[in-house]
């Protein structure tokens, strides 16, 4: 059997219950920390609490070449993931690709920042349409490549008055994207593009979600590029027409620009 157990937000007790009897009677435990990973949490501390080893595989051990799993054929195998095992596309592909292979699988859910944003916030979940990602920028043949997907996808919802969730780019030398690079990126790409939305639109900024420390900040999305929003991990919203109680929250909550409450 192979279990997908998501960890939670922030450090190793935010995992279930359940979570945690999973992973102390697995036969092997194993984790990947590049698509989301607990900034209060080192491997060793995860272990210590958790009291079991914890073997940590690479990207390509995940989605090239996931020797690891035909153990989960014979044996309990629990696969640790940061926040919910299956808000990544990712994890679901492992899944598929395990029942393929013949071996039973579970999910044992946790929090996520997909949930966790409504709340620290205010924005309403029912508002938010397709999320995406915003990548570092690349060289490729000596030219600077900014991948401009984030900013289509950003219009697509904003056209259909949805509210955007933006995740920021994680790499596997530890280099985190911050909000402040992420709105930089978005307006340099709405330049390129030609457009003047997002220049006058509003951003969330949201840091170190389920830390006693988390930090959210709103504001004009230019005026995001200067704020201090401090460690990661970092995600950022850009919201569509804000409802008057989300206006509010924003304000009461994020330290908005009383006057959204106004022009939204």
């Amino acid at each position: 059997m192979l279990f997908f157990v998501g960890l939670g937000l922030y450090d190793e007790k935010d995992v279930s219950v359940r979570g945690q009897e999973v992973i102390r009677e697995a036969d092997l435990v194993c984790a990947e920390f590049y698509t989301s990973r607990l900034m209060g949490a080192s491997k060793t501390k995860l272990e210590r609490f958790y009291e079991r080893e914890i073997r940590l595989l690479s990207r390509d051990e995940v989605e090239v070449d996931p020797g690891w799993l035909v153990q989960a054929r014979e044996k309990n195998v629990a696969f640790l993931v940061g926040g919910d095992p299956m808000v990544s596309t990712t994890h679901l592909d492992l899944r598929l690709r395990a029942l393929e292979m013949g071996i039973k699988t579970k999910v044992v859910p946790a929090s996520s920042i997909v949930s966790a944003i409504s709340g620290l916030s205010g924005l309403q979940n029912y508002r938010f349409g397709r999320s995406t990602s915003i990548p570092f920028p690349y060289t490729a043949r000596g030219k600077r490549i900014v991948v401009e997907t984030p900013y289509r996808v950003v219009m697509e919802n904003l056209k259909r008055d949805l509210h955007t969730l933006l995740f920021l780019d994680i790499q596997e030398d530890e280099r985190y994207m911050t909000v402040n690079e992420g709105a930089r990126l978005l307006l340099e790409m709405e330049e390129t593009m030609g457009g003047d939305v997002l220049h006058r639109s509003l951003g969330v900024g949201i840091a170190r979600a389920g830390s006693e420390d988390a930090c959210v900040g709103a504001d004009l999305l230019p005026r995001l590029v200067e704020y201090d929003f401090g460690g990661p991990l970092h995600v950022l919203i850009i919201p569509a027409k804000l409802h008057f109680m989300e206006a509010e929250a924003l304000v009461a909550l994020a330290g908005a620009p009383p006057e959204i409450k106004e022009s939204y």
